[in-house]
């Protein structure tokens, strides 16, 4: 997840219901009946994730359901079974729900679903995803060598052709493996309108994209609450990449398109983020999120009155020094806008004789 500059425009403050309150690291805080809130942490920028334990029963046996999971480590798996012992209440994990398949919130899924012998719950998409990443196979298609296709050469081909980057994008080939090393061999797939019977509630899917594959969100009529997962968080703008497998893919089209669905839930929705604090003001984050993305398409236009490569346009969407780990979301989410305009006919794309797509505007300002 990348932080880009806030909307040119303020909007209206989002309602945080428990202020600044956060929840210690191993401990669980219920935000609603049955509903439990943790927070994991992440050595990120993005320095956590919030996953959700609800109460559940399945097969009359009562339990919980676990949404997310955090990324593979030693710490996370130290919180988690300070959270076995201290707050389950003598009961078992009856079911892992992941809302998509990036490290956090899918990376222990293997560690928990082995653990309480439990099925994963995810998207047949991101599970499939997860499964490639994790492989070694995967890996080295995602690093891969010069001249051989992955990241580097993605990125290469959209103006980041310093040696010394290209190498930092190559040495990541691990990095999905690292933070998810495994992936459960079987799954129950989630799909765009089911209802899931957590507990008393059943909770309505659907599906966001442009994100991830295909992410899943969940919505409960009767609490009115949201989990959001990464599609809508209240501080930070999610990231919307273009990778090298989909190379002319509009991601930002597809992010934008599945915000609208969000808006016929009710105006005092109670969101649940997997970062940052839940919230309510759904309609105001939802107009926020466009704005925001609106004023970065308007600036990236303007620069593109000349012709742009997506690194030259990096500094137009994020004006802080980038670390290795943002540069790859960074030069993805750069393509990305760069793309969005292209398919709306607003740029121009041509592959220039180094090598580089560039991209300028189709017609002037």
């Amino acid at each position: 997840m990348t932080q880009t500059n806030p909307p040119s425009q303020p909007a209206s403050p989002l309602i945080y219901p428990y202020g600044e309150t956060l929840v210690e690291a191993g401990h669980t805080m219920e935000i609603a009946p049955g509903i439990y809130w943790i927070r994991m942490p992440l050595p990120f920028a993005l320095d956590h994730i919030n996953l959700w334990l609800l109460k559940d029963r399945i097969a009359d046996q009562d339990g919980w359901t676990v949404i997310d999971c955090g990324i593979t480590n030693d710490e996370t798996k130290t919180h988690w079974e300070s959270i076995f012992a201290k707050h389950l209440h003598g009961l078992p994990i009856l079911r892992v729900l992941v809302t998509h398949m990036h490290p956090d919130h899918i990376g222990l899924a293997h560690f928990l679903c082995e653990r309480w012998k439990a099925p994963l719950w995810v998207s047949m998409s991101d599970f499939l995803m997860a499964q490639w990443l994790s492989s070694k196979e995967g890996g080295v298609a995602v690093g891969a060598s010069s001249g051989s296709g992955g990241a580097a050469d993605h990125y290469a081909r959209h103006g980041l052709v310093a040696t010394e980057d290209l190498e930092r994008i190559r040495s990541r080939s691990d990095y999905y493996s690292r933070l998810v090393p495994q992936v459960p061999r079987r799954y129950r797939r989630i799909m765009e309108g089911d209802e899931v019977q957590i507990g008393d509630h059943r909770w309505k899917v659907s599906m966001g994209y442009g994100h991830a594959p295909e992410h899943v969100t969940l919505y409960c009529t009767k609490l009115n609450i949201f989990i959001s997962g990464d599609m809508v968080l209240p501080r930070i703008s999610t990231n919307v990449s273009v990778y090298d497998a989909d190379p002319d893919a509009d991601p930002l089209g597809l992010y934008l398109r599945s915000l609208e669905q969000w808006l016929s839930l009710p105006l005092d929705t109670f969101v649940l983020p997997s970062h940052g604090k839940p919230f309510r003001g759904l309609h105001t984050r939802i107009e926020q999120l466009h704005e925001h993305h609106r004023a970065r398409l308007s600036e990236t236009l303007e620069a593109c009155q000349t012709p742009k490569h997506a690194f030259e346009i990096i500094p137009v969407l994020f004006r802080r020094k980038l670390d290795n780990h943002q540069l790859s979301f960074a030069m993805g989410e750069a393509i990305a806008h760069l793309n969005y305009l292209w398919h709306q006919k607003k740029l121009r794309r041509s592959l220039c004789e180094d090598g580089i797509w560039r991209f300028c505007a189709a017609s002037p300002l």
